[in-house]
């Protein structure tokens, strides 16, 4: 074992690396080995890494480094986006801290009652792991006291941000110290992620595991097709061989996206269009859909396609190439983000010419018609969006919160946090997307529960 990876390297206690030794932990990970120097030394840390890295035991570490087991005040916080995430780190953090005698660690998430854990806050804790919504309600009812927190942890930043946990977050960070370390765990980094943690953060170190927010590829392909219907082909054959959860296609006009979402439509895709005769609503629905997966593809015109603020596409789809190679470049730059891998698909005849010597001139390479899938795959079914939406008649006025949503939904009986995606609440409305397997439980659950002590109408969309 090199020195590097050995946790005795480390300025750890021993009775620490004693219990690492006895649950199995030979050496550090590559996501520990590069991030708990920075941890240990008090650093704000951004790790960034895939499931199963070894995020947990860094942080966990970090937090018991410093803690004082005799001062029975809540010294440390961790934000998880579900409840099932929640009971992993706090469980992890156990077992780490066996060597420590009465360590306290709670967990505060919705779908549980509220007072058995307002009696726990009471006796005293040492480390809470929570969702943002249970959290930020002890906060208001004045039951947990955060004046005393020198480590805050957000794990699984990315996907808490998706589930539309921000403001809830927000309301955490204003009642922890200014003066504390701050560790940001994420698959991703996306815009939002980098946003959150130049406001959040304090001269942060940067750790990359397995992925990189700088290694964007794209793949691009291009195809020669004279006229449209064979367009509308070749669109089906790709979207049926690659099978993305997302593709954004962009169309010339509006009624070239009305025609080409028609016909998808009439062929069994998951499709939604956007254009500028929307109303507002509608645009808004539409998005909502498009960005939580309950939609495969949205087919769109620029101008709509204008502010979409959808983290990742796995495919983008030049149905028409566009006006000038800005428009192209821009067009391609939505897939690929935030540390993944895209591919676009060009569409173009002999009137693009010029175009296309642009785009060569752009990518350094010269374009060759690529071959399109086997016409047999058009026998092959249609694969169905993997998420649906349910739209609940009440929102921010109501004063419902994405916590409510997400504890009415993995309480007791209940389908798991693994089943719920995004979710987002507005002002009279709110919407969920969950696993398409446990519509019908997320309804009844929804339907004959109550949330913030009414009940609200609740239907997929």
């Amino acid at each position: 074992m090199s020195q590097s990876t050995a946790f005795s390297s480390l300025d750890l206690q021993p009775d620490l690396v004693k219990n690492l030794d006895s649950l199995g932990y030979d050496s550090m990970t590559p996501i520990q080995a590069q991030s708990l120097p920075f941890i240990l030394s008090g650093r704000d840390v951004i790790a960034q890494g895939k499931t199963g890295s070894g995020k947990t035991a860094a942080f966990g570490l970090g937090i018991l480094s410093k803690l004082e087991p005799k001062q029975f005040l809540v010294q440390a916080i961790v934000l998880c986006p579900t409840r099932e995430l929640a009971d992993q780190v706090a469980a992890e953090i156990r077992r780490l801290a066996r060597s420590i005698p009465n360590i306290k660690v709670l967990t505060l998430c919705g779908g549980t009652p509220v007072h058995p854990q307002s009696g726990s806050l009471e006796k005293g804790v040492h480390i809470v792991v929570g969702t943002p919504g249970r959290v930020e309600d002890h906060l208001e009812r004045e039951t947990l006291d955060l004046h005393d927190v020198k480590t805050l942890v957000l794990d699984e930043a990315d996907r808490m941000l998706q589930m539309g946990f921000e403001e809830s977050v927000d309301a955490i960070l204003a009642k922890v110290p200014a003066e504390r370390q701050t560790l940001l765990l994420s698959a991703t980094y996306p815009e939002k992620i980098q946003s959150i943690a130049k406001r959040i953060l304090k001269d942060p170190e940067m750790v990359v595991v397995d992925a990189s927010h700088d290694d964007i590829t794209i793949d691009q392909h291009f195809f020669r097709i004279p006229d449209g219907q064979q367009r509308l082909n070749a669109l089906r054959l790709l979207l049926l061989k690659h099978q993305p959860e997302s593709a954004l296609v962009f169309c010339s006009m509006r009624q070239d996206v009305r025609d080409v979402t028609d016909k998808l439509k009439g062929y069994g895709f998951s499709v939604l269009p956007l254009h500028g005769e929307l109303e507002q609503r509608e645009r808004d629905q539409t998005l909502i859909r498009f960005s939580n997966k309950s939609a495969m593809v949205l087919v769109a015109t620029d101008v709509a396609a204008r502010g979409l603020d959808i983290d990742s596409l796995d495919v983008v789809v030049n149905y028409h190439l566009g006006r000038d190679l800005e428009v192209h470049v821009h067009r391609v730059g939505r897939t690929g983000r935030a540390g993944g891998t895209g591919m676009a698909w060009s569409f173009y005849d002999g009137r693009d010419n010029a175009k296309i010597e642009q785009i060569e001139e752009q990518i350094g390479r010269s374009i060759r018609s690529a071959s399109l899938p086997p016409p047999a795959i058009l026998d092959q079914s249609v694969p169905r969006a993997p998420m649906i939406t349910l739209q609940i008649d009440g929102g921010k006025k109501q004063k419902l919160r994405p916590g409510d949503i997400l504890g009415a939904l993995t309480g007791e009986g209940g389908i798991e946090g693994a089943q719920v995606g995004k979710i987002k609440v507005v002002s009279n409305r709110s919407f969920v997307a969950v696993s398409r397997e446990v519509v019908k439980a997320a309804l009844e659950k929804l339907g004959n529960g109550k949330l913030k002590g009414r009940s609200y109408r609740v239907r997929s969309i």
